[in-house]
């Protein structure tokens, strides 16, 4: 990444591949097996893990909306349950 390549090693050339308009994105749940070296590279965003009465709103209202937003029944009742 430092260089804007990488290396293709699975050729025998192992030719150099440059990366023209690419961006990364990236996620990772809590470890510490990533250097900071690598790290380096991202913008780190923590975000604090969501209160079960909070993803239970956040999921209802959301899936509330796009069962509403048919105009006929295109999910049958045991799904909207």
């Amino acid at each position: 990444m430092d260089y804007k390549g990488w290396y293709d090693i699975d050729t025998p050339e192992r030719s150099y591949r440059e990366l023209i308009n690419v961006r990364f994105a990236a996620t990772m749940g809590m470890t510490n097996s990533v250097s900071r070296r690598y790290l380096r590279h991202f913008n780190v965003i923590y975000v604090e893990p969501f209160a079960d009465t909070s993803l239970h709103y956040i999921f209802t209202t959301v899936m509330s909306w796009l069962f509403a937003s048919k105009p006929v029944p295109a999910f049958p009742e045991p799904v909207k349950g």
